[in-house]
């Protein structure tokens, strides 16, 4: 277009530069560049909370559900105007397909992992479970290997006879694996890359109720340390034998759960309550009992 408004053909062997600067006209790609940094600037001086698409750490959950997983890409389309009883419809912007992947993830106090691996193999299989978070598994190491049905466990433990974690991932998902943190025998956490979706899988394990006050501020300290370690814009979800009660009603917690929970409210139920009021999380009830 710049060569037939300024009277030119390639037979003048006049190089493109030379075109763009009789015309005064920059280049394309400074254009696309420029564009996208003003966008960047919009996004960076908007309240996060009102940008789209963008997950803050606080989906958890330690029953078996389904989580769903949507690409940064989204479906959207800018749509122009439509004429009076017409049927046209002038997109400004080309559809984009993005990708949804539907995750079925659950948590489960083994009491032991030794002699359960094929049993809990086969529960995951037949509950089509994708991802498993695992509490007490009583092995001593730092390792992966395959417990069978096409699953493999990622766990820690420094004693035989008591705690450990570990996470239990369908085989097609061990290779989206991108970082293992083993931080103590009662927290780690493993980071996946599925359909474009960064995932983060905390498998966490609270002292009982007899316990040492110390070593359960120690284990809230890792958990939180662990959280706060995860970027904003990744999913989280927490599977988790928290040993606690939060108690009936909700008053003075509203923002961060209901008021049909079941029992009374014990300590180590307070400090549940406590780490979802510091990260904006949501204790969810199910069928007359708190999932703690």
């Amino acid at each position: 277009m710049l060569r037939f408004s300024l009277g030119v053909t390639r037979l003048d062997r006049i190089r493109n530069e030379y075109i763009r600067g009789t015309a005064h006209v920059g280049r394309l790609g400074d254009k696309v560049r420029e564009a996208r940094l003003r966008w960047f600037g919009h996004v960076q001086r908007r309240d996060t909370i009102k940008i789209g698409n963008v997950v803050r750490p606080g989906l958890t959950t330690t029953a078996i559900g389904a989580v769903d997983l949507q690409g940064a890409g989204g479906n959207w389309a800018t749509v122009g105007r439509r004429s009076r009883g017409g049927r046209r419809v002038h997109r400004q912007r080309e559809k984009r397909k993005g990708k949804s992947v539907g995750l079925r993830i659950g948590t489960l106090n083994v009491g032991t992992m030794t002699g359960k691996g094929r049993e809990l193999a086969e529960m995951m299989e037949k509950r089509k479970v994708d991802i498993l978070c695992v509490q007490e598994t009583r092995w001593k190491c730092s390792k992966a290997r395959s417990i069978g049905a096409g699953f493999k466990l990622f766990y820690y433990g420094v004693d035989s006879k008591r705690n450990g974690v570990g996470v239990v991932l369908k085989e097609e998902f061990v290779r989206n694996v991108l970082e293992v943190k083993r931080v103590s025998d009662r927290v780690m956490s493993l980071k996946l890359e599925i359909e474009g979706v960064m995932l983060n899988v905390v498998s966490g394990y609270a002292p009982q109720v007899g316990c040492e006050l110390e070593e359960k501020e120690r284990f809230w300290s890792e958990l939180d340390e662990v959280m706060e370690s995860i970027p904003t814009g990744e999913r989280v979800v927490i599977g988790a034998d928290f040993n606690g009660h939060v108690g009936e009603g909700n008053t003075g917690d509203e923002e961060v759960m209901g008021k049909f929970g079941v029992k009374e409210r014990n300590i180590e139920g307070q400090m549940v309550v406590d780490f979802a009021k510091r990260l904006w999380l949501t204790l969810i009830f199910r069928r007359g009992r708190s999932i703690e």
